[in-house]
């Protein structure tokens, strides 16, 4: 890692100044102490950002919470969903922590938000809320149908025929990487079921890529020390053997769009895990593009803070064709970037080294 920091910090410093339109906090003060796993999404009335914050992860009082720009500025963020169930028969209310919310915006209808609730990701469930304002008042949640998911950290995509395709995996068998399908937004759902052991490749949380005709190319976090790619040719009905790709990963969350002008985009950490330990570091957090999803050229450096953490991601190409990207800063807030693509400067990776 160390021989890798002067060449980060100043391909980060060319690229940065370019390419990087905007950078703020979402928020500057909130009433919890640690946040994490944000989603962005455009609406109508503007961008929408959501995360769990709480005490910390895994704590009872982890809810979603949410921030709207209105004017350029973000509001300030309230809370739009909490871990409360329904009371038992002797009307004791017992509260679950809430994690991975994710938006979307429906065409021609109401925002939606994913998250899921529970004790830990081996026995989550997802959850479904929407909004007719546009993320200022939301209907009463409900758990999606045979205990499904949803998309567990990342977008769903709109499929040509309108179906959408949510990126989904579970962690209670191993690490499985898995696909649920809706043609009405929310009501019925169908699965592909776990597409691999969760073994030889142990993957969760993959982001969904447009390349050629009917095909799609998913990619996200392993235990491997890579980032794994899986790709279908009839648009998401099957799908064939998860591979490793190019790109490091040290167990920590991506998220990955298909741009307008048909090149991808990938967020990610580009470090390695450490033996022994649950994942490396979280820092520096990374852009890199491609023309195939799968060979990718460094592009730019985020953040690159030796001992903090910037992680968890997500991207979307708004419809004036920036670049947003929201992703966890140092535990304590969210970040949001806005980011030029015409003016990125790509770069070839040797081997997957970033470029001197």
């Amino acid at each position: 890692m160390k021989r890798l920091l002067p060449v980060l910090l100043t391909l980060s410093t060319a690229a940065a100044e370019e390419a990087v339109v905007k950078a703020e906090l979402v928020y500057e003060t909130a009433p919890f102490p640690s946040c994490h796993a944000s989603t962005i999404v455009e609406t109508p009335a503007g961008l929408v950002c959501a995360f769990f914050g709480g005490t910390k992860e895994k704590h009872r009082d982890v809810g979603i919470w949410l921030s709207r720009q209105e004017g350029g500025k973000w509001t300030p963020v309230q809370e739009v969903a909490n871990g409360d169930q329904d009371p038992d028969a002797a009307g004791k209310v017992i509260r679950y922590p809430l994690w991975n919310p994710v938006l979307f915006q429906q065409p021609k209808g109401p925002l939606l938000l994913f998250y899921k609730c529970g004790p830990d990701p081996d026995a989550w469930w997802g959850m479904l809320t929407s909004s007719t304002d546009h993320g200022k008042t939301w209907s009463k949640p409900m758990p999606l149908p045979d205990k499904g998911i949803g998309p567990v950290k990342n977008k769903p995509v709109l499929l040509p025929n309108g179906d959408l395709l949510c990126p989904s995996s579970t962690e209670h068998d191993g690490w499985q990487v898995h696909f649920e399908r809706s043609r009405d937004f929310g009501k019925t759902w169908t699965s592909t079921g776990p597409l691999h052991d969760g073994k030889a490749i142990g993957a969760i949380q993959p982001s969904i890529l447009f390349t050629v005709g009917d095909n799609l190319l998913a990619i996200g976090r392993t235990k491997q020390g890579k980032v794994f790619e899986i790709a279908s040719t009839d648009m998401g009905i099957t799908w064939g053997e998860m591979k490793l790709g190019m790109l490091p990963n040290p167990n920590a969350g991506t998220d990955a769009a298909t741009l307008k002008d048909g090149r991808h985009l990938i967020v990610y950490n580009h470090t390695a895990p450490k033996i022994g330990q649950w994942g490396g570091e979280r820092s520096p957090l990374n852009v890199a593009v491609s023309k195939d999803g799968r060979t990718w050229q460094a592009a730019l450096v985020l953040e690159n803070e030796a001992g903090q953490e910037f992680s968890y991601p997500a991207v979307i190409q708004t419809s004036d064709g920036m670049v947003h990207v929201t992703y966890t800063y140092k535990r304590k807030r969210i970040k949001h970037a806005v980011i030029d693509p015409a003016k990125l400067t790509p770069r070839d990776m040797a081997g997957g080294e970033w470029p001197k």
